[in-house]
C-alpha cells in the first residue's frame, strides 16, 4: 500500500513539471505534490504509528479524526461493537499509559455517578503508601516443583496466527521489560515467543505444538516445549469466555509456514479445534491429565482455564480434587465478556457466565471445599483499568489477565477486521504488508508502560483505601448502584461462602445451589444442572 502511493505522488509531481505548459500553475501544483510526497516518505520511515506506515499520507486522516474525536469516534467505533462497547475513557487511559503520557483526564468524572451499575470504593482518611514491586503472587502448590512468582496483571491468551509475529514479539519483549507473563494462547510456542519473556503455555483441544498427525496428544512434542526455560506455567484450556462450548478456528488463509511449524499443521489448512479434549469426559480424568502435564514439564505450575457454565460440573471438579488428592496449581476463570478474533454472535453474546458471576462462584466453591489456600485463581475477561483489576481481586482472584487492554497498547484501533486477515495496524493479521507497520521496539515499550502505569494506579487505589496490601481487599469494599437505585456491596450481591462448609455436605449452601451440588459427579461432566 505504501509504495504505490509514493509512486503515484512522484509521477504526479513529475507530470506537473514536464507536461503542464503554464509554469506558474505547474509550480504551485509541484509544491503541493512535493509536500504530500515528503509527508508520505516520512510516514513510511517512522515507526510510531502503524496506520501511517501502512497507509502513508491517507493514514493521517485517522489522526485528524482523533483530534475532533469525542462524539465522532465514539459513534463510529462503539456503534459497531456488537452491543459490547469499550467506553471511550477506557481506550483513552490505555493509549495514554502505553505512550507514557499522563493518564489524568480533564473536566472531572467521565460518567454519571448516579447511573445504574456505577461502581466505586470508599477511601480512608489515613491512606497508605503501597510498593508496586510487591504486587506479585506465588503460584505453585505442594505438588509443584518449580513455583513461579507472577505479577498481579498479565497478558491474556492470544495465539500466534490470530495475532501477528510482530505482535507476539512485542508482547513477549514488553513482558520481559515489565517482569510479567504472556499467555501464548492455544496456537503453540513459536520462535517469536522465545524472546526472553515469561510464558504461560496454553494447550487447547487441538493440542497445537504437541500433537501427532491424527490430532492426538504427543508426549514427546509436549516435553520439548514444556521444558523450555521461557515456559513458566502450563494451562490446559477447557473453554474460553468468548465462545464456550466451541473450539477455536484459524482460517487457512492465515496459516503460513511459521504458523504451520508452531502448530504442527499444514500450510493453508484451516485449524479447527474440537469442542472438547479427547478422553477427558470427567473431573477425575481432567485431574489425571493435569498431573501428567505437570510431571512431564518437570513440575512446573499447571492448571486449567474455564468459563463457568454448569455449576454442577465445577462442583464435580472440586469433589474430584478432594477424592484423588491431585491439586491443580491454578485455575483461570474466563468471563463471557472475553474477546476473540472471530466467534458466532450468539456464542459471543449469549453463552457463558459473565466474569463477576463466574469468578465469585468458582472462588466460593473452592473455599467451600477448603481448596482455595492450595489453588490460585486468575481472572480474565474485559479488564482495562486498575479499578477492573481491583474488583477481580476483591472477588477473590489472585491475579488478572488482560488481552484487549494489551491489544490497545499494541496499537489496535478496533477496526473489527480480525477475521479477514486485513488488520490495518498489523496486530491481528499474518499478511506481511500489514505486519511491517507494527514496530516491535516501540510497541513492546508501550506494552511495558501500560502494565507499569496500571499497577501503579492499582497500588494508589489500594493505598487510598487505607490498606497496605491487596490481600486486605474484600467484597464489602466494592459498591454498585443497582438498576432500582439501591446501593449494594459485592458482599451483598455475591455473599461469601465460608471456608470448608462444603466438605461434609451442602446444607449451608443457598437454595439455588443445592441441586447443582447434589447432581455433581466426579466420574462425569455432563449433569442436568
Amino acid at each position: 500500500m505504501a509504495f504505490p502511493i509514493v509512486f503515484i505522488l512522484f509521477s504526479s509531481f513529475a507530470a506537473s513539471v514536464f507536461l503542464i505548459s503554464k509554469w506558474t500553475y505547474a509550480l504551485y501544483l509541484a509544491v503541493i505534490l512535493g509536500v504530500f510526497l515528503l509527508i508520505a516518505l516520512f510516514d513510511i520511515f517512522q515507526n510510531k504509528h502503524a496506520i501511517r506506515k501502512n497507509f502513508p499520507l491517507i493514514g493521517n486522516l485517522r489522526y485528524l479524526f482523533e483530534k475532533i474525536r469525542p462524539e465522532l469516534q465514539q459513534y463510529f467505533v462503539e456503534s459497531n461493537h456488537n452491543g459490547r462497547p469499550i467506553p471511550r475513557e477506557f481506550r483513552s487511559v490505555v493509549y495514554q499509559r502505553a505512550k507514557g503520557m499522563p493518564d489524568t483526564l480533564p473536566f472531572g468524572t467521565q460518567r454519571d455517578m448516579l447511573q445504574e451499575n456505577h461502581e466505586w470504593v470508599h477511601h480512608s482518611l489515613l491512606p497508605k503508601e503501597v510498593d508496586p514491586e510487591a504486587m506479585r503472587v506465588n503460584i505453585g502448590g505442594k505438588q509443584c516443583l518449580q513455583p513461579y512468582s507472577a505479577s498481579l496483571f498479565n497478558i491474556s491468551a492470544m495465539s500466534f496466527g490470530s495475532i501477528s509475529s510482530n505482535a507476539i514479539e512485542a508482547l513477549c519483549i514488553g513482558a520481559k521489560k515489565g517482569n510479567f507473563y504472556h499467555n501464548t494462547g492455544e496456537g503453540g510456542v513459536s520462535k517469536h515467543h522465545l524472546k526472553g519473556g515469561d510464558l504461560v503455555w496454553q494447550i487447547g483441544t487441538g493440542y497445537f505444538g504437541c500433537r501427532n498427525e491424527d490430532g492426538s496428544f504427543s508426549d514427546e512434542k509436549y516435553i520439548k516445549s514444556a521444558t523450555l526455560p521461557e515456559v513458566k506455567m502450563i494451562e490446559l484450556k477447557l473453554s474460553q469466555g468468548a465462545k464456550p462450548g466451541k473450539g477455536g478456528l484459524l482460517p487457512g488463509q492465515k496459516v503460513n509456514q511459521q504458523i504451520s511449524e508452531a502448530r504442527g499443521i499444514k500450510v493453508g489448512e484451516t485449524a479447527v479445534s474440537p469442542p472438547s479434549h479427547r478422553g477427558i469426559d470427567s473431573p477425575k480424568k481432567l485431574l489425571e491429565f493435569i498431573k501428567k502435564l505437570r510431571d512431564l514439564s518437570g513440575g512446573k505450575p499447571t492448571g486449567f482455564k474455564i468459563c463457568i457454565g454448569r455449576r454442577s460440573e465445577f462442583y464435580g471438579i472440586c469433589k474430584a480434587i478432594k477424592e484423588t488428592g491431585i491439586y491443580p496449581d491454578f485455575i483461570t476463570v474466563d468471563g463471557a465478556e472475553g474477546g476473540t478474533g472471530a466467534a458466532p454472535l450468539e456464542f459471543s453474546n449469549s453463552i457463558g457466565r459473565p466474569i463477576d458471576e463466574g469468578l465469585s462462584f468458582a472462588i466460593d466453591a473452592l473455599r467451600g471445599f477448603g481448596l482455595k489456600k492450595e489453588i490460585k485463581v486468575i481472572a480474565s475477561g474485559k479488564v482495562f483499568t486498575s479499578f477492573h483489576l481491583l474488583t477481580k481481586i476483591a472477588l477473590g482472584a489472585d491475579a488478572v489477565n488482560s488481552s484487549r487492554g494489551m491489544m490497545l497498547a499494541l496499537g489496535c484501533i478496533q477496526a473489527l477486521l480480525c477475521h479477514t486477515n486485513k488488520c490495518p495496524t498489523g496486530v491481528a493479521t499474518t499478511d506481511p504488508k500489514y505486519i511491517r507497520g507494527l514496530d516491535v521496539t516501540d510497541k513492546s515499550l508501550r506494552v511495558a508502560n501500560y502494565h507499569k502505569a496500571t499497577i501503579k494506579a492499582f497500588t494508589d487505589i489500594v493505598g487510598a483505601m487505607g490498606y497496605d496490601s491487596e490481600c486486605l481487599i474484600q467484597r464489602g469494599d466494592i459498591f454498585r448502584r443497582q438498576t432500582d437505585g439501591v446501593v449494594k456491596s459485592y458482599e451483598d450481591i455475591f455473599p461469601t461462602v465460608a471456608e470448608g462448609v462444603l466438605v461434609d455436605g451442602h446444607d449451608q449452601l443457598p437454595s439455588h445451589l443445592h441441586r447443582a451440588f447434589k447432581n455433581s459427579d466426579t466420574n462425569s461432566f455432563f449433569n442436568e444442572y
